[in-house]
């Protein structure tokens, strides 16, 4: 289905106390709701994806895969500052009748959340049945399942942390010292930022893959080579490829919610953050992962009170979980079908 919009009539308050009116939620919904209205499958989406999850998680999400539209009612929301159709820097201040950019609200995964919350009120869903996301979508899924743990069922969190690690922080902030090292950042245009942007998709591509996925994908094919390699002319285009579908200032405030995420904060720490979650969790890490080490997983394993383990091995790093959607499927419907409580799914390791 195409993309959707709704627009919250009241005055949406962000945790830094900001507030707006008219915030507007991107979203894509596909299947049916049933009679029940039990079937509803709810993907918190990653950094810099979309709310067409059909198109981006593919072989997960899909007329033939797992989770599809004859059996599922299947939302995904376009989280704040995401250019994809919800309220982001690129829309128009009322105050200044020009673009926010650096003058938009500072928000976090709560807000993310919060705002998700008013679209599931809006389409009348009261359960989710299931909610899933990886990364920065298994944050917000996180939250979600803290915030509100009566409407979450089961829950299915990939590649993903309790709190955003130091590790993580200063990959972020390096990516922006590359936005800001840009000075068309400041001139506040869409485009600004753009070279900025391409230097901080590159490093970011490190922590998404590792060594041994570049030594695999990228290796020379003889020993000529003294200039244009094979891995810096990767490293090129998939930072231009961001540029030509993104922009610097979303992506500036969006590293920044990832870096706020602390479910402890105000909760009285982590662990007991983590014991408030009702749902059945199933946590699913990837071995090779530079960027969410699979020790937050375990540790996610180990603090909800109804959860699952299950570990895929991948040379693709990080980005494993959205490429290993077999692996995935057989997860997920071992733990659909099973008693989970402190249970390790087992999985027949993929080099």
């Amino acid at each position: 289905m195409s993309l959707q919009h709704y627009t919250y009539n009241g005055t949406f308050e962000f945790e830094s106390g900001a507030k707006v009116q008219g915030l507007q939620i991107g979203y894509n919904t596909y299947g049916t709701l049933n009679s029940n209205r039990d079937n509803v499958v709810w993907v918190c989406h990653a950094l810099t994806a979309n709310s067409d999850v059909f198109d981006w998680w593919k072989g997960f999400f899909g007329p033939e895969d797992h989770f599809n539209p004859d059996e599922h009612f299947i939302v995904c929301a376009n989280i704040i500052g995401s250019p994809y159709g919800s309220f982001n820097p690129l829309n128009i201040n009322p105050v200044t009748g020009q673009p926010y950019y650096l003058a938009f609200p500072e928000f976090t995964i709560r807000d993310m959340v919060k705002a998700h919350q008013l679209l599931a009120g809006h389409l009348g869903i009261d359960t989710i049945g299931i909610l899933l996301g990886g990364s920065l979508g298994g944050q917000q899924a996180l939250e979600w399942s803290i915030i509100d743990p009566d409407r979450i069922k089961n829950l299915i969190l990939i590649a993903t942390n309790a709190n955003h690690s130091p590790w993580g922080i200063a990959f972020n902030e390096s990516q922006r010292l590359a936005i800001t090292a840009d000075r068309t950042f400041y001139a506040g245009t869409p485009d600004s930022g753009s070279k900025g942007l391409k230097a901080a998709r590159s490093i970011a591509l490190l922590s998404y893959r590792n060594y041994k996925t570049y030594g695999i994908t990228q290796q020379e094919d003889g020993d000529t080579t003294t200039d244009n390699f094979k891995a810096a002319t990767y490293q090129n285009y998939q930072g231009q490829k961001l540029v030509n579908r993104f922009n610097a200032y979303s992506y500036w405030y969006l590293s920044k919610a990832m870096d706020s995420h602390n479910v402890g904060r105000g909760r009285h720490g982590v662990d007991k953050a983590l014991s408030l979650v009702k749902a059945r969790t199933l946590v699913i890490g990837i071995h090779s992962d530079l960027l969410f080490p699979i020790e937050e997983q375990q540790y996610l394993f180990r603090h909800i009170p109804k959860a699952a383990f299950a570990e895929v091995e991948s040379f693709y790093g990080h980005d494993g979980f959205l490429i290993e959607t077999e692996a995935l499927t057989k997860i997920v419907t071992s733990f659909i079908t099973t008693d989970v409580k402190g249970k390790i799914i087992e999985l027949q390791k993929i080099a």
